[in-house]
């Protein structure tokens, strides 16, 4: 439950485990709008008529542990949903191949009343058996794209991002429609795979960042000081773009209509309370710990520790820019069903 891309989670006190409060908070505020799904809407009966065994999928999982406590809230609101002392869950977690798993199982609690597997694979592609899952969850994944736009590197193309490293904070609405663009054939081949792997009355719950806010601007600005100190090639700069776009409700609305594999049961836009916003260095080493693996498979590791240590010391810089614009970042949760 982190990001489905790549990260960096050594023991320093940056790494991705240590700094993903941002995750649990989304996690923690997401909580009951997943019981309720599964309480009023998960049929288990239909789905349960030929075996005892729930299977769950956990989708972008990362190396724990918010993953861990998202799986028995889950597995929890469906023991509290089928009182049958004889179900039994499997919980498969999956994330890239690159995932340290090792570190995901070490942290898996001795009293946990399910069985596990770790599933390494896109899940952009297909991961399980035909009919084989019954319920599938994922937070924080779902907004890191399968790559970036290609013409988004392009001098000759209209979504060229020049000294850009994102969408937002770029002027170019070219640039924008590019990442909407990868947004919806990534998802497509999403919704594809899961409508193979989930039973006939199935559900997904997807919970995704939502932000308006320039907060990776900051980290553009630290590149772009390393350019004009002679420290960085300009180009190198010029042929990144982080790969992630942060979906709102009329963007869910139309892949999953496009599809027409579910159906939405509900779909949630929200801006709970946050304590991390609250602290503009937790925040910047927060986002630090999720960009950092992307920064390192780029320009390497010298550079981009540099990078990150340089914007976590405008701390005070972008406090003061934050309480200027008063933005405030929410999360999207989408329900669905397979019809």
């Amino acid at each position: 439950m982190a990001t489905s891309f790549p990260i960096n989670d050594d023991d320093s006190a940056y790494s991705y485990s240590k700094n993903s409060q941002m995750q649990r908070e989304i996690l923690d505020d997401s909580k009951e709008m997943v019981r309720d799904a599964i309480i009023e809407k998960l049929d288990m009966k239909i789905m349960l008529s030929s075996s005892n065994t729930l299977r769950i999928a956990d989708l972008g999982c990362s190396v724990g542990p918010n993953s861990l406590v998202a799986m028995q809230h889950v597995v929890q609101a469906l023991k509290d949903k089928y009182h049958d002392n004889i179900l039994e869950f499997q919980v498969f977690f999956n994330d890239h191949v690159t995932n340290d798993f090792n570190a995901l199982f070490r942290s898996l609690p001795i009293d946990r009343s399910y069985y596990v597997s770790g599933v390494p694979g896109s899940f952009y592609d297909r991961l399980f058996p035909s009919r084989s899952i019954h319920f599938v969850h994922s937070s924080c994944a779902i907004h890191w794209l399968s790559k970036c736009p290609e013409e988004l590197f392009d001098e000759k193309s209209p979504a060229w991002n020049k000294g850009m490293i994102h969408y937002i904070g770029s002027s170019n609405i070219e640039v924008l429609n590019a990442y909407v663009s990868q947004f919806e054939k990534d998802m497509e081949m999403f919704l594809n795979a899961r409508a193979e792997e989930i039973v006939e009355g199935g559900m997904m719950v997807l919970i995704s960042p939502f932000t308006s806010d320039s907060l990776m601007e900051f980290f553009g600005s630290s590149l772009m000081d390393l350019v004009n100190e002679g420290k960085l090639d300009e180009s190198l700069v010029d042929s990144f773009n982080l790969p992630m776009y942060f979906p709102s409700p009329e963007d869910m609305t139309k892949v999953v209509e496009k599809n027409d594999y579910f159906s939405i049961e509900r779909i949630e836009l929200t801006y709970p309370e946050s304590e991390v916003e609250h602290d503009a260095k937790i925040l910047m080493i927060n986002l630090n710990a999720i960009l950092q693996g992307v920064l390192i498979n780029h320009f390497g590791s010298k550079i981009a520790e540099e990078t990150c240590a340089r914007t976590i010391l405008r701390s005070e810089e972008i406090s003061a820019w934050m309480k200027a614009n008063a933005e405030k970042s929410g999360q999207l949760f989408i329900a669905l069903k397979r019809k």
